[in-house]
């Protein structure tokens, strides 16, 4: 039988290989230079913003909590008239701080590796073959860097090209993660 404590190697060599995938992906690589542009005339809307003093957060545009409202024609015709969309404000303080996003993606690399080794766990006996081990853990890692980038496309209109392109990143991040168990798995 394996034991969760050791697969400590794997879950903390698939995280690094993860981060360093990841850093390579988002600041390397072309592919994700142009999910995010510019709006038109971005100073002035920044003034704007700035002027109405909005703080950190999410925003639905346009936005009610009343559901009777959201039935009327009045409602209904602002949708009709767009922009719609949500909007996500950061702290300006911490946009450039990134040692702090940068350690939570760690940590999240760390737990995700930990869940794929307690699937593991559960369900592979030591010695268990190179290729089995790969499926399973590589089946973890996947859904758990891939399995909810979906839903922010369908709900949230996040555009498929980038929830492609962050699948196709979460695939090689599976891969990483699988090949690392895999090799180091208990015999």
């Amino acid at each position: 039988m394996v034991s969760l404590a050791s697969l400590w190697l794997p879950i903390l060599l698939s995280a690094i290989l993860v981060f360093f995938a990841a850093f390579l992906a988002w600041v390397v690589l072309p592919h994700h230079r142009k999910d995010f542009r510019p709006l038109p005339d971005q100073d002035a809307l920044l003034a704007e913003m700035r002027a109405r003093q909005l703080t950190p957060g999410q925003y639905a545009l346009p936005h009610t909590l009343d559901r009777e409202e959201m039935a009327t024609d009045a409602f209904r015709e602002k949708v009709r008239a767009g922009p719609t969309g949500f909007l996500y404000l950061r702290d300006p303080a911490k946009h450039l701080a990134m040692g702090s996003r940068l350690s939570q993606a760690f940590l999240f690399y760390l737990v995700l590796g930990l869940f794929v080794a307690y699937i593991g766990y559960v369900t592979l006996p030591a010695g268990t073959a190179y290729l089995t081990v790969f499926r399973v853990t590589g089946t973890a890692a996947f859904l758990g860097h891939c399995g909810a980038l979906f839903p922010r496309s369908i709900f949230f209109g996040v555009s498929w090209s980038m929830t492609w392109k962050e699948v196709a990143d979460g695939i090689v991040y599976a891969l990483l993660t699988a090949g690392t168990f895999a090799w180091l798995w208990p015999g």
